[in-house]
C-alpha cells in the first residue's frame, strides 16, 4: 500500500485537494497572474504548461515518491499547487515543498493554513519522524516564509541541480521534527487567529 494516500484537508482559509486535470484551467489563470513563472529561482509552471506539470506530478505519484495537491479558496477556485514530496515511507519523512499560489493570495491566511493542514497531518496522522522545507538558496522570500513557520536549517546542499534556465542550485534545507511541532502548531495557530 502507498503511503502517504491521497486525501482532502480542508480549513476556514484553504483546502487541499488531490491534483487533477480539472484544475487546469483555473490553475493557467493563477499562474498567468503577475508572471509568477518568470521569476528564475521559482519553478512555476507557465500558463501552457500547467497541464503537463499535472501530468509530471500524477506520474510521481504513480511511482509513490510525491503526493500532489490542488490549493482551494473556500470558494471552490484552484489558485495554486502544493505537495508532499521526495517521500522516504519506509523512514516516515516527508518534504513540503513544489508550493506556489497565484500573486492575489500570496501574503494571506491561505499559505499559513496549507502549512499548518499539511503539517498536522504529518505530525499527527502520518506520524512522520521529520518534514522537511528545501529552496533555492536565493530565495530570500521562500526561506523567510520557512524561518517563520519555525523550521531549523540544517544545512546548504551546495550545486544540488540544474535549473531551467543552466544556473546550479544551492538548495538550503530546513526541518521540523516531531517534539518541536507543538510549539510550530501554536505559533501557525496564532497567525491564522490573526490572519484575514
Amino acid at each position: 500500500m502507498s503511503w502517504p494516500l491521497p486525501v482532502t484537508l480542508t480549513g476556514k482559509h484553504a483546502q487541499l485537494v488531490p491534483l487533477s486535470h480539472l484544475h487546469a484551467t483555473d490553475l493557467a489563470e493563477a499562474a498567468a497572474e503577475g508572471d509568477l513563472w518568470k521569476v528564475w529561482y521559482t519553478t512555476v509552471p507557465a500558463p501552457d504548461a500547467v497541464s503537463a506539470e499535472i501530468d509530471r506530478r500524477l506520474g510521481l505519484q504513480e511511482s509513490g515518491s510525491m503526493l500532489p495537491f490542488a490549493v482551494l479558496t473556500p470558494d471552490g477556485k484552484a489558485v495554486g499547487m502544493t505537495t508532499y514530496m521526495n517521500i522516504d515511507a519506509a523512514n516516515k519523512r516527508v518534504e513540503i515543498g513544489s508550493t506556489w499560489y497565484r500573486k492575489s493570495v500570496q501574503r494571506t491566511g491561505l499559505n499559513t493554513q496549507c502549512k499548518l493542514m499539511l503539517l498536522s497531518h504529518a505530525f499527527e496522522e502520518l506520524e512522520c519522524i521529520a518534514v522537511e522545507f528545501r529552496t533555492h538558496f536565493m530565495n530570500r522570500q521562500s526561506r523567510a516564509a520557512i524561518e517563520r513557520l519555525g523550521a531549523k536549517l540544517d544545512g546548504v546542499l551546495r550545486s544540488h541541480m540544474c535549473m531551467p534556465d543552466g544556473t546550479l542550485r544551492d538548495t538550503a534545507v530546513y526541518s521540523i521534527l516531531p517534539h518541536e511541532w507543538p510549539a510550530v502548531k501554536s505559533g501557525l495557530t496564532h497567525k491564522l487567529e490573526q490572519a484575514h
